[in-house]
């Protein structure tokens, strides 16, 4: 039987309370946000680790990029086993080789080729771990308390990772490269024992024991099921519409700097204004979360995704510190119009093919976003830094002009269908 904190459907608005108080989902939920946490000290240690050993700034920004842009070829050719193993032996496997990859960066002194492969191959398999814990929570929560249980997850997403980006720079200076490595992995260690030792065996939450893998093999199945995913209309414009404004905003966030010297800011200022967009965000989805009902969030959705957008577009008049400020602080806020799409999109997915399209939601965007600050750089390098993030606020409010065409609040989409021969339900 799978336990809820919520009701399924109707305009019922849950609390963060009663989502926190479902035992599986707080596993998984402090798990993930410990995990971002030594994903952010991994990464960044690992640049470290790469500039100081070669000296070279390319290296080290593949480096960073190498934790990323693997992830989306794995979501497609390894996607189908987030629905095809047991969701709590993939999890703990997943934090288990994070763990081994992390100690074998800070153990062993490997050409710097091998280390990027490394970091490259743990990337590619990510989404069927992340896959597999997005249906737990999925099955886990219903209706609206689904919704914001994917709120607490940005939350503490976010602070998660400015927390690992600070304990990373902290754990450098006071350990070295390879000692903070070391940390990152006894933090994913505690998550593997953790998910472990306490969440429930696959038969208590539907499961079944082993996982049958099917006739096909993983890849085709894989490939097979992304194609079925994306071919769907519904889920299709669902993904793009949580793709789109994330990799312009990402884009725009990466301009920051280059923006604070273009105006000569006092030196620090770019720390304020690069810490401008996730407050905001933070604020949004507790805000939205907390006071507006399900159908007031879907809504908001285009209204929300124009506030992250329009205010960028004020770049152009290349503001000082104290609009720039509030314009980020806008923008940030206008993130939370992706809480609006969360229960339309699960509603969209076939039951037997979740861990995929989750796998492959989160992926999309990493790799997008990864994509997003290169392509507006050659932009800034015509328009300035100012202009290139104006770009990026009017491609943000074309994308939200997008979806008012087709976005209607409250309406049911259709569900794809991915054959049962492709895929079997764990």
């Amino acid at each position: 039987m799978t336990p809820t904190a919520g009701p399924a459907q109707g305009d019922h608005r849950a609390t963060y309370r009663a989502v926190l108080a479902e035992p599986r989902f707080r596993l998984l939920f402090s798990t993930r946000a410990v995990s971002v946490t030594a994903d952010a000290l991994r990464i960044t240690t690992f640049s470290v680790l790469v500039f100081s050993s070669t000296g070279s700034a390319l290296l080290s920004a593949v480096a960073f990029g190498t934790g990323f842009i693997p992830q989306l070829f794995g979501s497609l050719l390894l996607g189908s086993l987030a629905d095809r193993l047991p969701p709590r032996a993939l999890i703990t496997g997943g934090y288990a080789v994070t763990c081994a990859a992390a100690l074998l960066l800070a153990l062993v002194r490997m050409p710097i080729a091998a280390s990027l492969a490394v970091v490259a191959l743990v990337s590619l398999a990510a989404p069927v771990f992340h896959g597999a814990s997005s249906r737990l929570v999925a099955q886990s929560l219903k209706g609206d308390a689904y919704v914001l249980g994917r709120s607490l997850n940005n939350i503490a997403g976010a602070g998660a990772q400015l927390f690992g980006l600070a304990l990373g720079g902290a754990a450098v200076a006071a350990l070295g490269p390879r000692r903070a490595l070391a940390v990152s992995a006894l933090l994913y260690l505690g998550c593997a024992l953790a998910v472990r030792i306490r969440l429930p065996r696959p038969t208590e939450y539907g499961g079944t024991p082993g996982g049958a893998v099917g006739e096909r093999g993983a890849v085709r199945a894989s490939l097979q099921g992304a194609g079925l995913l994306l071919r769907g209309r519904t889920v299709r414009r669902l993904m793009l519409a949580q793709w789109l404004p994330p990799a312009f905003v990402a884009g725009a966030e990466g301009l920051i700097v280059a923006y604070a010297g273009e105006r000569h800011f006092a030196p620090g200022w770019y720390a304020v204004l690069m810490g401008c967009l996730p407050v905001g965000m933070l604020v949004g989805d507790l805000l939205v979360g907390r006071l507006l009902r399900p159908r007031g969030r879907e809504r908001l959705v285009v209204p929300l995704t124009l506030l992250a957008g329009l205010p960028l577009i004020g770049f152009a008049a290349r503001p000082g510190v104290g609009v720039s400020s509030c314009l980020l602080l806008l923008a940030g806020f206008g993130y939370a119009y992706g809480l609006g799409l969360q229960r339309p999109f699960l509603d969209a997915l076939p039951p037997e093919g979740r861990g995929q399209a989750f796998g492959l939601l989160g992926s999309g965007s990493m790799t997008l976003q990864g994509v997003g600050p290169v392509c507006l750089g050659s932009v800034a390098a015509g328009l300035g830094a100012g202009g290139a993030i104006a770009v990026a606020g009017g491609a943000v409010t074309l994308t939200a002009g997008w979806m008012f065409t087709w976005h209607r609040a409250g309406r049911e989409p259709s569900r794809t269908t991915i054959p049962a021969s492709t895929t079997t339900s764990s």
